[in-house]
């Protein structure tokens, strides 16, 4: 059952979307672009009354991000003024380029004047406004310049609005060259109001104080919200590098390139900058100010908690528990209950002080501790119902969201598709109860992920492989190949693929694929290696790599696993004809699937005991017991695991016919036809062929000991069809249940 918690760290940085931040010790400075929007407030100010309400309001909105995010180019800029007012665009246009091809005498009778803003008894801006508190940054820096740093300042100035002239002209040449219709698509896909562009960052210089802080909170909020839309791995952390360089204490920029290098799976550079991190932190005494003399505790025991997290992510199992351990003992220490809270849940999950929300997350994680225990569903769902109604009463929707993608978890790990299927619809159909930015994808969590996941492999399952491609394309475009939660899909859309060439007969595709399957889980890899090998009839080395897989799986307590693997051996008995020694292994299969309540993995082991008992010769008693578990795999079962089912249940009707009056005789090959239909109808939904061949053959069998020649000829040239297609592997045709 994947986690839906590993992602979940506590962080110091967000809290709503929102950066709280150091003295980034970098004060703001006069630059081109910001004097471009002095200029733009400035006559604002003179247009008032003759601007509408409604380009009034456009403005207003346009300002915020403005005033807040890096400088950018003035073509850029002129563009956004534009689309909210042309007539004041084109006065800042005038205004600029009459002081940059002016004088020197311009600019300064320019900031002289921006004084008067605030003058009268009723000013244009107020001095604790946003825009007032901007203006009059601007004027202080300015006046803190001296003359030859005015004097770059209005080089600066002369470059920036001849790059945007020579760029008009530029474009006026293009213009003459192209579509007009085609112009206007162009300017319609760039987004004003949107995320931050790669190129927008690179290009404008070292950010102020200011700046820093709206670009790390955007970076954060976006990798919280919705990951396709922060910038690219290697783009974000070139960036964080600059603002390092000017700062290397700015702890929070440590914090995100935490964030970020955990986006690629990077543990070396992900465990630096964590340490970094809660380093500066110290060394800034930003803690120490926030949390008294308390402060320099505090950040070492969430600094080993956090690192517990890392590590837990990673499966660094043993320095987790180190780490830990140190966390726990500093928390005594300080006598930090939420700390040895944080800590009880082992350091897995999201981490916020609220005693409210870390209950939940202990009956969570108890859930599914016990879920793997083998503890009874309907106890596990009430103690979650329980929970929910707390999420919902205080709308926690994150945890809402993990509750029910840990509900579709546990039904797939008790067999039971149907309820798992109903969860996931759940879930997906939900909308979230956090507010999130205009064109931010919500719910573009962990747990929507896993839900997905688990929605694909359902659809593949049930031959619906086109559904399930559509679900993997969805969840490749949401959550990307750099993304931290792509690892799921990525191994999900592997193991869907194997199945698929498995049931195709393609076993070097499969086998190509195992590789990729084991460098995302190496369980799953050593156990479809094995697989490959079985259908290879390789049995020797087969063999040698389940008993290696179901020692490790039995040591890290992997019962499922333990379960699927000990089937897989019993086979291996049956193809190697030592059908005594396969019992006593589907026995232990069933115990392990009964005790730990894994009705679908005990209802597949019946169904191999069934078939032991055919191979035996008591087709009589391998009849009743598949009755007890011929229902659970119809009802929840794979398409492929329905039509051996059926299939089973055909071969075990003829063998039990031998002994019966010729007309009973006659009425149970008849109905073992139709069970024989029923399973050719589910192979070939999932486009098995080599079931297809054999129920084919035992068809045609069946049709001749009928006298039904015309049936019996169509299913022989059938069978030839696929027999020339997928020569036999020289195994009988009574010696495989699947």
């Amino acid at each position: 059952m994947a986690s839906v918690h590993d992602s979940l760290y506590f962080n110091p940085m967000l809290t709503n979307g929102v950066v709280h931040a150091n003295v980034f010790g970098v004060r703001d400075w006069v630059t081109p672009h910001k004097m471009a929007l002095l200029v733009l407030l400035s006559e604002l100010g003179r247009a008032g009354p003759q601007l509408g309400l409604l380009e009034r309001r456009r403005l207003n909105r346009l300002l915020l991000p403005l005033l807040q995010g890096p400088d950018m180019a003035l073509s850029r800029l002129r563009k956004a003024i534009e689309e909210c007012c042309p007539q004041l665009a084109g006065s800042v246009h005038i205004r600029l380029k009459l002081m940059a091809e002016g004088e020197l005498k311009d600019m300064e009778q320019f900031f002289d004047d921006l004084s008067d803003s605030f003058s009268g008894t009723e000013p244009e801006v107020h001095k604790t406004s946003v825009v007032g508190l901007f203006l009059r940054h601007m004027i202080l820096a300015y006046n803190k310049l001296s003359f030859s740093q005015v004097y770059k300042l209005y080089t600066a100035l002369q470059q920036y609005f001849q790059k945007d002239e020579k760029k008009d002209g530029a474009d006026e040449n293009e213009m003459e060259l192209t579509n007009p219709e085609e112009l206007d698509g162009k300017m319609e896909k760039e987004e004003l109001d949107g995320p931050l562009r790669e190129e927008e960052i690179a290009c404008s210089g070292p950010l102020s104080q200011k700046q820093a802080e709206y670009f790390l909170s955007q970076q954060a909020s976006l990798l919280k919200n919705d990951e396709t839309k922060a910038l690219a791995p290697a783009s974000l952390q070139k960036e964080l590098n600059n603002l390092l360089k000017f700062n290397p204490d700015f702890a929070e920029a440590h914090y995100l390139s935490y964030l970020n290098n955990l986006r690629v799976q990077d543990v070396f550079s992900s465990t630096h900058s964590l340490l970094h991190y809660f380093d500066r932190l110290i060394l800034t005494g930003a803690e120490s100010k926030s949390n008294g003399d308390e402060g320099y505790g505090r950040s070492l025991r969430y600094a080993a908690l956090n690192l517990a997290a890392l590590h837990c992510r990673f499966g660094h199992y043993q320095q987790a528990e180190l780490a830990l351990q140190e966390a726990i003992r500093i928390a005594q220490e300080s006598n930090d209950h939420v700390c040895l809270q944080h800590c009880l849940v082992r350091a897995l999950y999201v981490f916020f002080p609220s005693s409210q929300y870390l209950a939940s997350l202990g009956i969570q994680s108890l859930v599914q501790q016990r879920a793997f225990a083998g503890k009874a569903a309907n106890k596990l769902m009430d103690a979650l119902k329980d929970s929910d109604l707390l999420h919902w009463k205080h709308s926690l929707s994150e945890l809402i969201d993990i509750s029910i993608a840990q509900k579709t978890a546990i039904w797939r790990l008790y067999g039971r598709s149907t309820m798992a299927l109903q969860q996931a619809q759940t879930l997906l159909s939900m909308n979230s109860l956090e507010a999130v930015n205009v064109g931010v994808q919500q719910n573009n969590t962990e747990s929507f992920a896993v839900v997905l996941c688990h929605l694909a492999e359902l659809h593949a399952e049930q031959g619906y492989f086109a559904a399930a491609s559509e679900i993997l394309k969805h969840l490749k475009e949401r959550f990307p190949p750099n993304s931290q939660h792509a690892q799921l899909w990525m191994l999900f859309d592997q193991k869907i693929q194997f199945e698929r060439a498995m049931n195709d007969g393609r076993y070097h595709v499969a086998d190509s694929l195992v590789a990729g399957i084991t460098a995302l889980n190496s369980i799953e890899g050593v156990y479809r290696k094995a697989i490959v090998l079985k259908a290879q009839n390789q049995m020797s080395e087969a063999h040698k790599l389940l008993q290696k897989l179901l020692i490790h799986c039995q040591k890290i307590k992997n019962t499922e696993m333990v379960i699927r693997v000990l089937l897989s051996i019993a086979e291996l008995y049956w193809r190697s004809s030592c059908h005594t020694i396969a019992l006593p292994v589907l026995l232990q299969a069933l115990a392990l699937a009964r005790e730990y309540s894994l009705q679908y993995l005990a209802s597949e082991t019946v169904l191999n005991l069934a078939f032991s008992q055919l191979i035996l010769g008591i087709p009589e008693q391998a009849l009743n017991i598949l009755h007890m578990a011929i229902e659970p795999v119809l009802a929840h079962g794979a398409v492929l695991d329905k039509g051996c089912a059926m299939f089973l249940v055909a071969k075990c009707q003829v063998a039990s016919a031998a002994s019966y009056t010729p007309q009973k005789k006659i009425e149970a090959l008849e109905s073992a036809i139709l069970n024989l239909n029923e399973a050719k109808t589910y192979f070939a939904k999932v486009d098995c062929k080599e079931q297809l061949r054999d129920v084919l053959y035992f068809q045609a069998r069946l049709f001749h000991t009928l006298g039904k020649t015309q049936e019996r000829n169509k299913c022989a040239m059938l069978f030839r069809q696929l027999h020339q297609e997928l020569p036999a592997h020289g195994v009988p045709l009574i010696n495989a249940f699947k």
